[in-house]
């Protein structure tokens, strides 16, 4: 059985893995602030609880812990406790986030609310450190182990786009450079370190912004035709499933990856039965501003 550490499995992203782990069969410990009875800062009625009681209705194991990752002796005892129970950690994934009400699209760095911006790099970028610092050497303890840094965008795709907001911007970029870091320390040691990004991710907070709901996110498309690209969550978390999978995942090592990136080459496909790929979309279609047509696309 796959033991796996989803870290940010509060909502989004993270969720979608949890839960998609879950349906290969695994133990997941999922983490964040959240919780039935304590919100974070986001306020937001989505908990760790019901993440986990997801990957259990998948057919896993879903273990709920309340974890700040910025506190360190919080995920030094996460990670005890994992080995305690376990024994082992198989998958590592760095989801933490929590940046969405925390930067301004329209406001230039000399502009931006400093304190908002340099909060948000200690919640992406820190919280990874720190968990990677404290779980690896869990996960090296056997051979094969994974290490899954999400983000948003390809390393491609960042190189030559600034993601419009300073902090943003760096904070995407930094967290899939963390993942090449890491793979040059645990290649050598028989683990795999990888970047990982959604395309246009069908978030809870994504839907609640365009007042539609997974259902319905369709009709979304009359404010935001591009939108027609999106995707569901679940669809990242098959990505991780299909890497867990792979007994050869270590061809990957190092590198940035997206979901539909690697539903091409595993297979796999979103909840509707479709293959969004979102990044070559918005390079050769939204990018250059031409009218919404996915056609070739998912």
């Amino acid at each position: 059985m796959t033991i796996a550490l989803v870290a940010g499995a509060t909502r989004g992203a993270g969720r979608g893995i949890a839960a998609e782990l879950g349906a290969i069969g695994a133990t997941v410990y999922v983490t964040g602030r959240t919780t039935r009875e304590q919100r974070s800062e986001y306020n937001r009625a989505e908990t760790i609880e019901e993440t986990a009681d997801l990957v259990t209705k998948a057919g896993g194991r879903g273990i709920p812990v309340q974890v700040d990752h910025l506190e360190r002796d919080q995920v030094k005892e996460l990670v005890a406790r994992i080995d305690r129970e376990q024994g082992r950690l198989d998958v590592l994934v760095n989801n933490i986030w929590g940046g969405e009400n925390l930067f301004s699209w329209d406001k230039p760095l000399w502009e931006h609310d400093l304190d908002a911006g340099m909060r948000m790099l200690r919640l992406a970028i820190d919280t990874h450190i720190i968990t990677s610092h404290f779980a690896l050497p869990l996960l090296l303890k056997n051979e094969g182990g994974l290490v899954v840094e999400m983000t948003d965008g390809t390393a491609d795709y960042n190189a030559t786009n600034y993601r419009l907001s300073f902090f943003y911007d760096l904070v995407k970029t930094s967290v899939i450079r963390m993942a090449f870091a890491q793979s040059k320390e645990l290649g050598p040691r028989g683990a795999t370190a990888v970047a990982l990004t959604p395309g246009w991710l069908r978030s809870e907070m994504m839907l609640e912004a365009f007042s539609v709901t997974e259902a319905t996110w369709r009709d979304a498309l009359e404010a935001q035709p591009h939108f027609a690209i999106s995707e569901s969550p679940a669809y990242v978390g098959r990505a991780v499933a299909a890497l867990v999978h792979d007994p050869d995942r270590a061809k990957w090592n190092g590198l940035s990856l997206s979901s539909g990136g690697l539903a091409q080459v595993y297979g796999f496909t979103d909840v509707d039965g479709s293959r969004p790929d979102a990044w070559r979309y918005m390079v050769e279609v939204q990018d250059p501003g031409k009218s919404a047509d996915t056609t070739g696309y998912r």
